[in-house]
């Protein structure tokens, strides 16, 4: 696996799913499509986009992240969801965080083609760290992101130190874990390992200045705990929320969470939340 890709991005075809609403397949820079959705601001409020990049084995199509998308608009945003390659209806395989930048890419330039100045990116999980990576390394005029946050994102690359990554880590290395993605969560995983290892979401932090960068997590999250957001926040100048007693990703972000992660990042951001006493 490697981040590096050629060509030009392009819309493949678009369709309407209601009014103002749009269905599209995108082309990414390394040819492979993806699936997304374009839900219009109800008022004209703000000029942002905000682009959403869900979590391993979600899609735009899931609920949590239908969800996500609503409060986001009900903020006064546009938003653009989709489908990492290997998950929902898009082609390719998943690279568990690698060369998903190019999707996500392909997604906020998009964005900026229906015509919004100011896109801002939001991700969960998996797509946490592809938020945080895309600020990083698309700095292009139309690539690149006015505002991030990263929910429940990783740290550093190959954690094990939970149960719940010691099982994932077998679903995506192991060709049984590989069958039991593609036909239990209906994730295509590419069976070669990373060659060569892409950036670490840690280290991408430093490199996203003097773009916003919030970081949101919860003191509750099975998969990376507190010493993964903590790690993230200090490795540049980021705003950091530590969450009482939410769990991990999209799933666990309830409403009133989205309408203050809508609310940073279609406006100024605001006071960080108070961090959660240790045990």
């Amino acid at each position: 696996m490697s981040s590096e890709g050629e060509g030009a991005f392009h819309i493949v075809d678009v369709s309407l799913i209601t009014s103002g609403s749009r269905r599209a397949m995108l082309r990414t820079r390394d040819d492979v499509r993806i699936e997304a959705v374009y839900d219009p601001a109800p008022a004209s409020v703000t000029d942002t986009a905000v682009v959403v990049a869900h979590g391993f084995t979600g899609s735009a199509d899931r609920p949590a992240v239908r969800r996500a998308a609503r409060a986001f608009t009900a903020r006064g945003a546009a938003v653009v969801t989709f489908s990492f390659r290997g998950h929902g209806g898009s082609g390719g395989l998943s690279t568990v965080g690698d060369r998903e930048v190019l999707d996500l890419s392909a997604a906020v330039r998009w964005a900026r083609e229906l015509g919004h100045a100011r896109v801002a990116t939001v991700g969960f999980s998996m797509g946490g760290s592809v938020v945080l990576r895309h600020a990083a390394l698309d700095r292009d005029t139309d690539g690149r992101a006015d505002a991030v946050a990263a929910v429940s994102a990783p740290a550093r690359w190959y954690y094990r130190g939970t149960a719940p990554m010691r099982r994932l880590h077998w679903v995506v290395t192991r060709p049984a874990g590989r069958l039991v993605g593609r036909y239990g969560f209906r994730t295509r995983i590419e069976r070669r390992p990373w060659d060569p290892v892409p950036l670490s979401p840690v280290e991408a932090v430093p490199l996203i200045a003097p773009t916003p960068l919030l970081i949101v997590h919860g003191d509750r999250d099975p998969y990376f705990p507190l010493d993964h957001p903590r790690m993230l926040a200090g490795a540049g100048d980021a705003e950091l929320w530590l969450e009482r007693g939410m769990g991990h990703a999209e799933n666990a972000a309830d409403d009133e969470l989205l309408a203050r992660i809508g609310d940073w990042l279609t406006r100024a951001p605001g006071p960080s939340a108070p961090e959660p006493p240790r045990a």
